[in-house]
């Protein structure tokens, strides 16, 4: 998970291939063609009237949805052959060889735990019960702030809220505290208010699932529905004071600097002496209140609920952030509704990829250093390095010649263009995880462990300078992102791997994908969003306000067309959600493009495949896009999700490029050439 309160994630990945599961054979040296991936093609189909298809529709053809999977695409498929990669390495390392290193034996241990699934069956609630017992021990409020103070620190859990630290968004060399709104079972705020059918029918499914997961827990079925309710009650008036998705896509709304005394006042029945001395920040003195309005409503929910109505709650919670450790009947429970019922997927993945999924989730530098040194090699760091810097080389090309912006706001952009790290592969210094005691036989007890690490690691950063070598993402994931605070871009070795990024293949398709992919990330550091942010990470208006009326209407352009686009059945996308994506999308497409003509100026280029190379860089750009969507997980992203769906962003792109229009042929009118194309950078 990304830690960053503001890091802009975007995927894009590339090909498609088969890794021998289980083999520990390096990535990269498995037999990929160096060539477009041509069966994904689907040629009959006109490029200038539905481009997605004529790149993808031979991949959508051959490629259905594994019963484990909600989607599956270019990317999913990638991540999927990285993690058989790394089941290969985590069952060598789970033997108990007294040869082993010390990553391995964390890595190693962790994942034997995990996979023990006899001694998870017999151990039942016992490794909960301590915590249980808590609940049911609950008089006061300072009784809540202290319980709430543990399970934050072990369980990863946002019970209420959630409580961290991040850069001070006014000041981005400080860290210090967060707390954030969250406490809430759906996906987001607006499930609890719709009054479409389907909305309905999810709050209800919901309420069934809440009375599950406490007969499961010992209650009657009589009592749970009564409890099932009240949780109900009590995320549904959480829910009305917390922000909406579009809005906390405002950093601006989301900056709300306090001193403890202040939070005091603005939450008074809330302990919070109590709280922060349970979590060991006892002479903490200011923070950020992401959500003032929302810590005032939890505030006085604490005042007017009793205890008998917050057991249930949480107990809830605790055992929906642990289930993944406990028995199968309570995995199963929590798969059935947010997995089942909301994405549709039919079944759960088998036992070794959620195995896989937790070291790396909670052991993410240590199996990443093992994943490093077999698969990503010097030149494939240095190949990424080097197309990042001539993105860098046409943004800064592009900025310059801006005829709607200023001098004086281009020189801050170009600031700000010049201070932008590039980080490739992995980190400078591997995180120390010797600290936690992984145990083979207790892997709930490893989950909170290793919770509780990386929870004080957090706050141990407050007041300190900030680490500006730190990663938000494990080196296997197949990804990256930008972030606003630190100002750089982050591309992790499972991104760059064949045939997703392969130095075999010619500059066309490797510049429209990767090329892409990294003007993509840049592009965010100028978007909706990252406009906001300055060159050292702070949150500050460096628009003219003219310049920055010229920005807003034309990222309203590409608002309104992406507002056009059917989801599913009626849906439409939520264009002010994905805006920062659609732009990024828009951008890093024209600076791949850019910077692939800059890189073989002077080049006798030929046509590949029937392709003119131009055709093949946009055919590049479309294919890490191919994919399918179950029609559950389409309606629940249009909700939730900050990217338009795939085939929105590469058709949503194209249609307004004219060199995409060039490359194909396509006349004025064709759906692929918008009669007012929208164009931001």
């Amino acid at each position: 998970m990304i830690s960053r309160a503001f890091a802009s994630l975007a995927v894009a990945v590339l090909g498609s291939g088969v890794l021998p599961a289980q083999t520990g054979q390096p990535l990269n040296s498995l037999p990929y063609s160096p060539s477009l991936n041509l069966e994904s093609m689907d040629r009959s189909a006109d490029p200038c009237v539905d481009f997605y298809r004529y790149a993808c529709g031979g991949w959508q053809q051959k490629n259905p949805i594994p019963p484990d999977q909600s989607s599956w695409d270019v990317y999913r498929k990638m991540a999927d052959q990285n993690q058989q990669f790394l089941w290969g390495i985590l069952q060598q390392a789970a033997k108990p060889d007294a040869g082993r290193g010390v990553v391995e034996r964390e890595i190693g241990d962790y994942f034997a735990a995990c996979m023990n699934q006899d001694a998870i069956e017999k151990a039942g609630l016992t490794p909960l019960e301590p915590r249980l017992k808590e609940i049911a021990e609950l008089k006061t409020p300072r009784d809540l702030a202290r319980f709430l103070a543990g399970i934050h620190m072990t369980l990863d859990d946002g019970a209420l809220f959630r409580f961290g630290a991040d850069q001070d968004l006014g000041d981005s060399s400080r860290v210090i505290a967060f707390a954030s709104a969250d406490g809430l079972g759906l996906p987001e705020r607006d499930y609890y208010f719709r009054q479409d059918a389907k909305s309905k029918e999810i709050r209800k499914t919901y309420l069934k699932h809440l009375q599950t997961m406490l007969e499961l827990l010992g209650d009657s079925a009589p009592r749970a529905r009564t409890e099932a309710a009240r949780i109900m009650e009590m995320e549904t008036s959480l829910a009305q004071a917390t922000l909406t998705v579009v809005e906390r896509r405002d950093p601006n709304k989301l900056h709300h600097k306090l001193t403890r005394a202040q939070l005091a006042a603005l939450a008074p029945n809330f302990p919070w002496d109590i709280y922060f001395d349970g979590i060991g920040l006892s002479g903490l003195r200011e923070l950020n209140v992401t959500e003032p309005a929302f810590f005032r409503r939890a505030g006085l929910l604490v005042k007017t609920r009793g205890m008998d109505d917050w057991k249930p709650y949480l107990r809830v919670r605790i055992v929906e952030a642990a289930a993944p450790f406990l028995p199968k009947r309570f995995e199963q429970a929590r798969f059935d509704f947010y997995s089942k019922f909301l994405r549709g997927v039919p079944e759960m993945r088998p036992r070794w990829k959620r195995c896989v999924s937790h070291v790396d989730d909670q052991l993410g530098e240590a199996l990443g250093q093992a994943f490093v040194e077999r698969v990503f090699r010097p030149a494939q760091k240095q190949a990424a390095v080097r197309m990042s810097k001539q993105i860098e080389t046409a943004m800064e090309a592009e900025i310059k010649n801006l005829p709607w912006m200023s001098d004086t706001t281009k020189h801050e952009a170009l600031l700000k263009l010049h201070n932008i790290v590039n980080k490739v592969g992995y980190p400078d210094r591997w995180r120390d995880y010797s600290s936690i005691r992984i145990d083979r036989g207790d892997f709930l007890g490893n989950g909170t462990r290793a919770g509780a690490f990386e929870f004080r690691r957090e706050l141990n950063k407050i007041g300190k300078p900030v680490d500006r070598g730190e990663w938000a993402v494990s080196p296997p994931t197949v990804d990256a992102y930008y972030n606003p605070q630190m100002n750089d871009i982050n591309f992790p070795a499972g991104v760059l791997q064949p045939p997703l990024f392969d130095m075999k293949m010619d500059d066309a398709p490797n510049y429209g994908n990767t090329g892409s992919t990294i003007g993509h990330e840049l592009t965010h550091g100028f978007d909706d969003e990252g406009r906001h942010f300055d060159a050292r990470g702070n949150l500050r208006d460096w628009w003219t306000p003219q310049d920055s009326e010229a920005f807003e209407k034309r990222a309203k352009c590409v608002s309104d067309q992406y507002a056009q686009y059917t989801v599913v059945d009626d849906v439409k996308i939520n264009s002010k959600l994905t805006l920062g994506e659609d732009i990024a999308d828009l951008g890093g497409t024209l600076l791949g493009y850019i910077a692939w003509k800059h890189a073989t100026e002077g080049q006798d280029l030929k046509p590949v495949d029937g392709l003119t190379p131009d055709q093949r860089f946009f055919v590049g750009m479309a294919q890490w896009a191919c994919g399918n969507d179950r029609p559950e997980v389409k309606r629940e992203r249009a909700m939730t999700d900050p990217h338009s769906p795939l085939e929105y962003r590469v058709n949503g792109v194209v249609s307004n490029l004219p060199q995409f229009a060039a490359a194909f042929a396509c006349k004025a009118g064709q759906p692929m050439v918008r009669a007012n194309a929208c164009r931001v950078w």
